[in-house]
């Protein structure tokens, strides 16, 4: 019966040199390719005789290590003394090259363990999905004039001024004019009618407004928020201002409420 064995331990050449290197205890950057080469092609051997399957990156090393080795046995040439340095003997080093090489894979190498051992905590964890909490959350009433200030409200009447600007009459019929108490009426029968929400430009009507309209509607609705009958609010800042009906005001439209003007 045929039994193959697979070898884990390295999972490429530059990984067995470090095994190497480090289990000789060799400085890195003087590194006895001799000895290294032999013990490299000794490993080699062992796979072939174990009937491992030697692939083609640990024979391009094993190249490379003999062409080091075959390079490291020449003579060297003599050493040219220039005037303000010496020639850089890195350059000449065959070993340079290889040498960048493990320092390199020894950097990716240690970030690749640490994130294996971070992988390995994390594993320890368990968590469970968030619930919901809605069911949980009290049930607290927003003040209703949160986020809404008076500026706000000029601002709506500005704007409502400012449509009266460029406009040509033709003709002005005068009308009779309405008071604030009867306008509060109508705002609230037009609230009702709406279903207890509007919008505040929908109170003015775009093809017969004047001034007077403007400034009574206006006060017709401030006093309405003071009775604490209607409530003003935003959805998002400069927004539209929306007018919301309350229960258990003051001002029914009846018109008890003491409005002088």
């Amino acid at each position: 019966m045929k039994v193959t064995f697979k070898l884990e331990t390295f999972e490429g050449p530059l990984d067995l040199l470090l095994h190497l290197i480090d289990k000789n205890e060799v400085d890195i950057y003087n590194i006895p390719i001799k000895e290294i080469t032999d013990q490299y092609m000794e490993y080699l051997s062992q796979m072939q005789e174990l009937e491992l399957d030697v692939t083609s990156e640990f024979l391009v090393m094993a190249a490379t290590l003999l062409s080091i080795k075959s390079k490291m046995l020449l003579p060297k040439p003599p050493v040219i003394e220039y005037e303000d340095e010496w020639a850089d003997d890195d350059m000449d080093d065959p070993r340079a090259e290889l040498v960048q090489k493990l320092i390199e894979y020894r950097k990716f190498k240690g970030v690749a363990e640490h994130l294996r051992g971070m992988e390995l905590e994390r594993s320890l964890l368990y968590s469970r999905e968030p619930l919901d909490l809605a069911p949980y959350v009290p049930d607290v009433k927003d003040q209703p004039l949160v986020g809404l200030h008076v500026d706000d409200l000029v601002r709506a009447f500005r704007k409502a001024l400012r449509r009266l600007v460029g406009r040509k009459f033709v003709a002005r019929i005068r009308r009779d004019e309405i008071s604030v108490k009867d306008r509060m009426a109508q705002l609230v029968d037009l609230l009702d009618q709406q279903g207890g929400s509007l919008l505040f430009s929908k109170l003015f009507d775009e093809n017969d407004i004047t001034r007077d309209d403007i400034v009574v509607t206006f006060l017709a609705v401030l006093e309405l928020m003071k009775v604490k009958r209607i409530t003003c609010y935003q959805h998002r800042l400069f927004d539209e201002i929306v007018i919301q009906a309350r229960e258990g005001g003051t001002f029914d439209g009846s018109g008890q409420a003491e409005i002088d003007y």
